[in-house]
């Protein structure tokens, strides 16, 4: 082999870090667009998804995502809607960002090298590297989750809360259990994101890849938040009965369920395949703008990134 030869296949070796690089950054920033879009939604849909199954003649907690909403505001005001969120923000970045770093790496396993080759993939090779990013990120997944869905379930103010904030949540789910307690939930959210993310991004690059087309328009910025929207749907679609049993499994108390399956049975057995869907609604309302926003975020910043580096 050449020296020429070489330098152009070094060359080539550090085009692909940079690239992983920048997606790793840019993935992170999406995250933080997602979180601050989507956190009031998503605490409905966990309430909903952790209520208790009411008594024979004994009303819902909840009616339904209106009456959860309303029932918020009303006792909490709209702090209510951000109990929890630090868990995810602190742990957002991070978790886009190998998110976006496994869909890269998936791309470049089945093309040319390079993570941004995906327009040389299947449909189902996108689903391939999709599934790799939600086996990345689901083991970091889980102990945010954890501590974000113990937070949201609290209702009332403050001063009556079990858990004070984020750090004094950690610290006491760690008191109880360890590291094991932490990591609760793990198998249900490797259940969660691996189908769910590999529908996740090819939602995504099939409506980049024919947005113009479909909707009859050359303005990127619309096809991008498009885009972001049907990929949250497409995740959604897929994810919502394995994210049912990770709620419920997170927050009940120690022991209720031995593992994923025994929730999986707990769950048919006193309420059937409806609820495996509980929460739907929130889920939905909130996957468009924070999945918009989140791919929005990610590909602004690749640009700039691509201007600076």
């Amino acid at each position: 082999m050449s020296k020429t030869s070489d330098v152009i296949e070094s060359t080539d070796v550090m085009a692909n870090y940079l690239a992983s690089l920048k997606q790793f950054i840019a993935g992170g920033f999406g995250g933080v667009c997602l979180i601050l879009a989507g956190h009031p939604m998503d605490t409905i849909k966990v309430r909903i998804q952790t209520m208790p199954t009411p008594k024979p003649g004994q009303a819902p907690q909840y009616e339904g995502m209106l009456d959860c909403m309303n029932k918020t505001f009303r006792h909490e005001g709209l702090r209510g809607f951000y109990r929890g969120m630090m868990a995810p923000l602190i742990a957002t970045t991070p978790i886009n960002a190998v998110c976006f770093f496994g869909f890269g790496l998936g791309v470049s396993l089945q093309s040319d090298g390079s993570p941004t080759s995906v327009n040389q993939l299947t449909p189902f090779q996108m689903y391939k590297a999709g599934m790799l990013a939600g086996a990345f990120t689901a083991t970091i997944n889980a102990p945010a989750e954890r501590i974000k869905c113990l937070m949201q379930i609290e209702q009332g103010s403050k001063s009556v809360a079990k858990y004070k904030s984020f750090w004094d949540c950690t610290r006491k789910v760690y008191a109880t259990g360890g590291i094991r307690s932490i990591f609760t939930g793990l198998t249900a959210t490797f259940a969660r994101d691996i189908p769910g993310s590999g529908a996740y991004f090819l939602g995504y690059e099939y409506i980049k890849r024919h947005g113009n087309m479909l909707f009859n328009t050359e303005n990127e910025t619309f096809v991008t938040l498009l885009a972001g929207g049907f990929a949250g749907i497409s995740f959604w679609i897929i994810a919502i009965p394995a994210d049912v049993i990770k709620s419920r499994i997170q927050t009940a108390p120690e022991g209720k369920y031995n593992g994923f399956r025994d929730a999986i049975r707990y769950l048919y057995t006193r309420n059937g395949l409806s609820a495996f869907y509980k929460g739907a609604a929130p889920v939905f309302v909130r996957a468009i703008p924070a999945n918009a926003a989140c791919f929005f975020g990610y590909e602004y910043s690749l640009k700039l990134l691509n201007l600076l580096l």
